[in-house]
């Protein structure tokens, strides 16, 4: 197996006739495989929307217009695209009116969907029957297809042929996020409510019964006081991230999809308590397993396993959260769908993964692939090849204002302005410069001066600095990080402020944990200064035999003593 590297990814294309070499669990052999070169951040791709076998039947100017695109349907044979033009088409089988033309007729041709014309498309859902659940960006929900669950939430069984816009329950709500199981759906407002409806065999709208819901309903119980910022659905089952990390879940639980250590169904929202004191950032859900991201972005997965979806190494299925080991790289994002058996996640170092049905194998530890998107490999491995998100495709050749700027940032030949920090210079432009930071409006003023000396701060910090202005993002390790924390805090660049902290929480190691809290004591930061004070209790052994912990603060020793005396760190 050794060189035979793109055999493998040949096979996985379904370009190769061979078949693959299996290991003794009867899973692709991936263990020696050589690994591809390390992808940076910088060098993503842009989405190609052509890796579908469904939009083959567009043509590639048609392709070229494609923004948003959504592959659905038991075969991935049915798609939603929007164009630049803001005009949403749909092409594929139209089984049960899921296309939302007003009939059942199947096109091989786009087809504009005339009655949601005008309409933005902020996020998308679809279940197996399928039927689609669409929220715009103003927040109105509209839905269509199947419907013999009453999973389109208009009061019917009847299947919807066009979009029906769903106020009941909703009229004074804006709908941020959508997710859809087999036959129920869900929907998080921005204030953070749940609201639920279809159906519900096994308790999955949380309502308590098992009576299917014809129309939404707030999701209460445990639920009742908490924000939810995240939401997620498998194939009978629902999930909620709430502001303070919990994770609350109900509906079929027989594959331990719950997390709750058992295999009962559970009819109303309850908290995964195995993962007392992790914060978790998000949720995916595949058909009967379920992935959720932290903080310190660690994965866990439980549910069923009978493809190896959960990463574990085996094919067993598990009812507690089990943390998922991909080499020692920070996960930053989960792709999962309630469609398919496949999990998939990407690093901070742009690195994507993949677990479970791959093409028909089984892949039971976390596969390095050679993709630059997590979209991939739904579309080259899942079944079906269905996308797990609405995708978004940026234009080619097309810069935007933001694209524009970030392009003149450190460009020496439209630059009226320098910086000399550490002997280097630095290239700026004085009206930008005033128009994004309250400092530079008052000092630029009235100056005619194009060179300004720097030894406030390092090098790499200030062009840091100087590029968020341009960009509205950060590139730094966290130790930088924590000297462009001193920056913001001091030129009071609150959002900036933020940015350093998440930067700083996604660095975060044992060996750097105790300075990165100092850091944080020192610049006030409280939410950051918890979230390091979490980590170092959750790597305590680890911790406190780094150089770091040796060397920390008196005062700031004996008050992390003291507070972790108090949480219980010290107990047997």
């Amino acid at each position: 197996m050794e060189d035979h590297m793109e055999e493998e990814l040949f096979l996985l294309y379904g370009k190769s006739g061979k078949m693959p070499v299996k290991d003794e669990r009867g899973g692709l052999d991936v263990s020696k495989v050589a690994k591809p070169v390390q992808a940076t951040v910088s060098s993503l791709k842009m989405l190609d929307v052509g890796k579908w076998p469904i939009f083959s039947l567009c043509s590639e100017e048609e392709l070229q217009l494609v923004r948003q695109a959504c592959v659905f349907g038991s075969a991935g044979n049915e798609v939603l695209y929007t164009t630049v033009n803001d005009e949403i088409f749909v092409l594929g089988t139209n089984c049960c009116g899921c296309l939302g033309l007003g009939d059942v007729q199947s096109t091989i041709e786009p087809r504009r969907l005339e009655s949601l014309s005008g309409k933005k498309i902020a996020c998308l859902s679809y279940g197996s029957g399928p039927h689609v659940v669409l929220a715009t960006a103003e927040g109105e929900v509209f839905t269509w297809g199947h419907n013999g669950y009453s999973q389109l939430g208009n009061g019917t069984t009847n299947h919807g042929l066009v979009p029906c816009h769903i106020s009941t329950n909703l009229s004074n709500k804006q709908v941020i996020e959508v997710a859809c199981g087999s036959y129920h759906s869900l929907v998080l407002t921005s204030d953070g409510e749940v609201f639920a409806w279809g159906y519900n065999n096994s308790g999955q709208v949380g309502s308590a019964s098992t009576a299917n819901q014809p129309i939404p309903r707030r999701v209460t119980g445990c639920l009742q006081n908490k924000v939810v910022v995240n939401i997620a659905c498998g194939q009978m089952c629902s999930m909620a991230v709430v502001n303070t990390g919990e994770v609350y879940v109900w509906g079929y639980n027989g594959n331990g999809q719950l997390g709750l250590g058992s295999s009962g169904n559970q009819p109303t929202p309850c908290r995964v308590a195995a993962l007392q004191g992790i914060r978790v950032q998000r949720v995916a859900c595949g058909y009967a397993h379920t992935l959720v991201l932290t903080d310190e972005g660690q994965v866990y997965a439980w549910g069923a396993n009978s493809y190896g979806q959960l990463g574990t190494g085996n094919k067993s299925n598990q009812s507690y959260p089990t943390p998922v080991v991909v080499e020692k790289d920070r996960i930053t994002e989960i792709a999962a769908c309630h469609s398919a058996h496949t999990s998939a996640a990407k690093t901070q170092g742009g690195h994507v993964y993949m677990w479970g049905q791959c093409r028909g194998q089984s892949v039971t530890l976390p596969h390095l692939t050679h993709f630059f998107s997590t979209d991939d490999v739904f579309a080259c491995f899942a079944t079906p090849a269905v996308t797990w998100r609405l995708l978004s495709v940026e234009p080619d050749g097309h810069l935007t204002v933001a694209e524009s700027l970030k392009r003149e940032f450190d460009n020496p030949s439209t630059a009226d302005l320098r910086f000399l920090v550490d002997g280097k210079y630095i290239y700026a432009h004085k009206v930008l410069l005033k128009i994004r930071c309250e400092h530079f409006r008052s000092s630029l003023e009235d100056s005619e001066d194009d060179i300004v000396e720097m030894s406030e701060f390092s090098y790499p910090v200030y062009r840091a600095f100087l590029e968020y202005l341009y960009t509205d993002s950060i590139s730094l390790s966290p130790e930088e990080a924590v000297g462009l924390l001193d920056l913001a805090t001091f030129y009071r660049e609150n959002r900036l402020k933020k940015l350093c902290q998440q930067t700083i929480k996604q660095g975060i190691c044992e060996e750097n944990a105790i300075a990165l809290l100092s850091a944080a004591v020192k610049y006030d930061a409280q939410d950051l200064e918890e979230f390091c004070f979490r980590f170092c209790i959750n790597h305590l052994t680890v911790v406190t035999q780094t150089s770091g912990f040796a060397e920390m603060d008196h005062d700031l020793l004996k008050n992390f003593i003291s507070k972790a005396s108090r949480v219980g760190a010290f107990k047997n």
